[in-house]
């Protein structure tokens, strides 16, 4: 028999898993585990202040590495307080293993005792329950392989008291990676393919539009030789930003975040095909954007069929890169090569549109939003990662940042809450290693998990946190002030947020005009610390989006 404990044992586990880095607040019923994974050599773990910030960190560190995320928490309130980040994760197709401390199996009764298993399954995460030492290994291997193949994140409970065991077998593991299957590209049917090629040689005006399917699956090149081959231009969904930031034919985001240009450029759209992409209501506003179009939506998952929305003409299921290619070639073959709406006159018209160009004129001490983003984008590197949470501030953030590569944005919005993007920045700096992580937060997502700051301290992570303080929930009161009701309750006041990071340990700037970030960068890039700009916005001046959508701006 080993002399090893259970809890050392699935540290071993974790550490054949690849696992290198874990981010965990513990409790009565992890804590032990927790250590044992510290103790691994060159394991990293970042000890969070919140159990959900800890899954939102593992959460960025899986975006940018690739890898499974893993996080754990205790049981009882520690495992409720990361519902919503679970299910962002979910909602994101990001790979995690939370590993969840539970009660003893051996009590009768537990205070902090609840079924997790609801609980999991209701946010969309699996969940995998440890009950018998004997099949633990294989819950451990079978938790990792449900993270990597199905791209979700998986709940591991483990109860606290089998962790204490001693191991009765053999030390032999068998990681994940030697059983899971090599990844294999969705192929396209050749029938389908042509049905696709026929809609192409009907249409006059079509557009493509990208997600964070290409993304993954690397299809940029086979998707704009495609847009080339057919006369389309191109576009993505908001996960999907970055991707063409480059070609002189690319519209920007489609849908809610679509500049006007961009909006009369669909609504006389004859051909519509998705890759990659969900087509759900933000990127389709709820089927309204293209009338006219026919639609194709080409993804190895279609969603489109269930979200009660106005669904494609013609799904084709295949991986993004394999289709777009397959299209292409077939255009090739059956000598189709159209210009389309790819002229002199639309690519002149696509580089002097612009996002937001209505004239506001600030409140004293403060910052036109839409402006001081726009110099934010300037100042900051293009090499850098940017984090962007949600709030009012995202859709301006979102249309007013140019020329990056669409792996450098990192959106943590996929549930439409907020309070989540500064956990998720430090998994993505973490992952990085170098500093060049830029947060863009909300004030009012910033005070949610601000007590994280002392995690970053803590932990020597390097950062730059532009927080857009408007004093208060931006997504309420323009709203509030749009249907004429008193904003108030959504006002809080800006307090002082630099000094608030000062507190911390961290650098603080406080920033009232244009044309100062520039400094505080260089002041930022001399320091070895993170440094969180406290940047005062005019609450009075509502994004594009909003104006639209709320205030009824055509």
């Amino acid at each position: 028999m080993s002399k090893l404990k259970t809890q050392d044992m699935l540290a071993q586990a974790f550490e054949a898993e690849g696992v290198d880095t874990l981010f965990t607040l513990m409790g009565d019923a992890n804590m032990y585990w927790s250590t044992a994974m510290a103790e691994r050599p060159g394991m990293r773990v970042i000890h969070a202040r919140h159990e959900s910030c800890a899954v939102s960190m593992a959460e960025g560190y899986a975006r940018v590495t690739g890898k499974v995320g893993v996080a754990s928490t205790t049981c009882g309130p520690g495992f409720t307080q990361i519902m919503t980040s679970l299910t962002m994760a979910a909602r994101a197709n990001i790979p995690l293993v939370v590993f969840a401390g539970d009660s003893p199996i051996a009590a009768a009764w537990y205070l902090q005792q609840i079924d997790m298993g609801p609980l999991t399954l209701a946010t969309g995460a699996a969940y995998v329950p440890i009950r018998h030492i004997d099949r633990l290994l294989d819950n451990v291997r079978e938790a990792f392989q449900i993270a990597q193949l199905e791209r979700r994140p998986v709940v591991l409970s483990v109860p606290m008291d089998m962790q204490k065991q001693a191991w009765p077998h053999l030390t032999d593991y068998t990681p994940s990676k030697e059983l899971v299957p090599a990844p294999q590209r969705m192929i396209p049917d050749p029938v389908i393919v042509d049905r696709v090629v026929d809609m192409i040689a009907a249409a006059e005006r079509p557009i493509l539009i990208s997600g964070r399917g290409v993304t993954r699956s690397g299809a940029r090149e086979e998707v704009q030789a495609l847009a080339e081959q057919s006369g389309a231009l191109l576009a993505t969904s908001l996960l999907g930003k970055g991707l063409y930031d480059a070609n002189p034919y690319a519209l920007g985001i489609a849908g809610a975040f679509a500049s006007d240009f961009a909006r009369e450029q669909f609504a006389e759209a004859d051909l519509v095909i998705g890759f990659g992409v969900g087509l759900g209501h933000y990127t389709t506003e709820g089927g309204y954007l293209y009338p006219g179009a026919r639609v194709v939506q080409v993804d190895i998952n279609p969603r489109g069929l269930w979200q009660g929305l106005k669904t494609a003409d013609l799904h084709v299921r295949a991986d993004a890169k394999a289709g777009a290619a397959a299209i292409t070639e077939r255009l090739k073959q059956r000598s189709i090569k159209k210009t389309g709406l790819r002229t002199a006159e639309m690519a002149k018209a696509i580089a002097g549109d612009h996002p937001d160009s209505k004239a506001y004129t600030p409140q004293p001490n403060m910052v036109d939003p839409r402006r001081a983003l726009e110099e934010l984008d300037r100042t900051i590197p293009k090499d850098w990662d940017i984090v962007v949470g949600g709030g009012h501030y995202f859709s301006i953030a979102m249309t007013h940042f140019k020329g990056r590569d669409a792996e450098r944005y990192h959106v943590i919005n996929d549930f439409g809450a907020i309070g989540s993007g500064l956990a998720a920045a430090i998994g993505v700096a973490q992952a990085r290693g170098d500093g060049k992580v830029c947060l863009i937060e909300g004030d009012g997502s910033l005070y949610m998990h601000v007590q994280e700051l002392d995690t970053i301290k803590r932990h020597g992570i390097r950062m730059l946190i532009a927080t857009i303080n408007d004093g208060g929930y931006g997504a309420e009161f323009h709203k509030f002030r749009a249907n004429k009701v008193d904003p108030s309750g959504a006002i809080h006041g800006r307090g002082d947020i630099a000094g608030m990071a000062r507190g911390f340990g961290l650098r603080g700037a406080t920033i009232t005009g244009l044309g100062a970030m520039q400094g505080h960068f260089a002041e930022h890039q001399g320091s070895n610390t993170a440094t969180v700009w406290d940047i005062h916005s005019d609450d009075l001046i509502p994004s594009r989006s909003y104006r639209r959508v709320h205030f009824g701006e055509a």
